[in-house]
């Protein structure tokens, strides 16, 4: 008789011995000593007796063990061994799931960007709540320009359109280390360009008048914050990263001996090397007793463990506490205070300026620059500008911008 749902489920073990409980077409339950309760497939292929797992009850009822049945007896009639099309399939699954966007996506973070495992990691957040949802576990071969746009769309509705541009960054990346590593053919972004509204350029406000500049800087000298924004304000325009690379510096990539910070850059893709002034190893040196314990020079005020850096908005917050409005000066305007007047006050080659704020420079052939490209006149650079700084602070007499024209 065929089998029924009461059958199965009144179906008892033998304490010394498994047992079948017969259905149609091939198909029985194997019922266990340990009351385990299976649905097996026997069939015959190139004259040999097989059996086929076609699923464990109750997670595989009757009707549905029946139908593997049935699916299983048409791959006989077409030549096809039901036990070896099971295999494939699963390996296809696994192969799938190797090449799926979000492993390839991780990946690429835990080998290209150094604060990949951070919580706060912005490429990595941008990824788990813009992309991975909807592409994550899809294969980055069977990714169409079109399921990127539909989640650049979510962001863009969001009101965001600098990180819609920016996700769509991130997710280039991924697709280049994907051609990279073998996974995929082609980076399928560029297809997008013209897709997004254009972003409207952030314009960080910044001091370049000499004169201004002087004053800014008396006035951080009499900040009275905490001793730790104090020194990250005090640090900005003499090393000037951007903010956020400040914020989540090191203490593990500051070599005292050789007065170099080396840090990788996530924007750029490459390693940097920020040469440091004699003003600049002071501050770090008074910090270290403080922060020098964790692992961040400017650890979060709300994490008493040192486990998250300072917060993105404690600069901006510290030079409006001094009078000095986003459209005055940011902390990321730090970087066109140096780039300004190193290049039209001191004279410096705009290349050693380009390198040393760690932008994509190129040689004459196409060529990148690696990290230690002009180093020693570098060097130089940063003791020159921190001198200059200290002269400005104290009063010395300001050099006119050169003329244009």
């Amino acid at each position: 008789m065929a089998l029924s749902d009461t059958t199965i489920k009144n179906a008892k073990p033998l304490p010394d011995k498994a047992y079948k409980l017969p259905d149609e077409k091939g198909m029985h339950l194997l019922v266990n000593p340990n009351g385990a309760k299976y649905f097996r497939l026997k069939y015959r292929f190139g004259g040999k007796e097989k059996v086929l797992a076609l699923g464990v009850y109750p997670d595989t009822g009757l009707k549905r063990a029946r139908e593997k049945r049935d699916e299983a007896r048409t791959l006989l009639a077409d030549g096809i061994d039901p036990n070896e099309n099971k295999k494939a399939l699963k390996q296809s699954k696994a192969d799938s799931a190797a090449n799926s966007f979000e492993v390839i996506a991780r990946e690429w973070g835990r080998k290209k960007v150094e604060t990949w495992d951070d919580k706060n990691n912005r490429s990595k957040r941008m990824l788990e709540r813009n992309v991975f949802p909807w592409l994550g576990g899809k294969p980055i071969t069977d990714i169409l320009p079109k399921d990127i746009l539909a989640c650049l769309r979510r962001v863009e509705d969001r009101g965001t359109i600098e990180t819609a541009h920016r996700t769509l960054q991130i997710c280039g990346q991924v697709f280049r280390y994907a051609v990279a590593t073998g996974r995929a053919e082609r980076d399928i972004t560029p297809d997008l360009r013209g897709a997004l509204p254009p972003a409207k350029g952030e314009h960080f406000a910044a001091l370049t008048e000499p004169k201004q500049v002087a004053e800014l800087l008396r006035a951080i000298d009499g900040y009275q914050g905490s001793f730790a924004s104090i020194c990250a304000l005090k640090l900005a325009p003499l090393v000037f990263v951007r903010p956020g690379e400040l914020r989540a510096a090191e203490w593990q990539h500051i070599d005292f001996d050789a007065k170099e910070w080396r840090y990788f850059v996530s924007k750029t893709e490459v390693q940097h090397i920020v040469p440091l002034s004699n003003q600049a190893i002071e501050i770090l040196k008074e910090l270290h007793p403080l922060t020098g314990h964790g692992r961040y020079i400017f650890p979060s005020e709300r994490t008493p463990r040192g486990d998250r850096c300072m917060s993105e908005n404690t600069l901006n917050a510290a030079l409006k506490r001094l009078g000095y409005g986003k459209d005055v000066m940011t902390a990321h305007g730090f970087r066109a205070m140096a780039r300004t007047i190193l290049d039209e006050v001191l004279g410096f080659r705009p290349d050693f300026i380009e390198h040393q704020l760690a932008h994509a420079v190129k040689d004459p052939n196409g060529r990148a620059y690696n990290r230690t490209a002009h180093l020693p006149e570098r060097r130089k650079m940063m003791q020159s500008w921190a001198d200059y700084l200290d002269g400005l602070k104290n009063g010395a007499q300001v050099i006119p911008f050169k003329k244009v024209g």
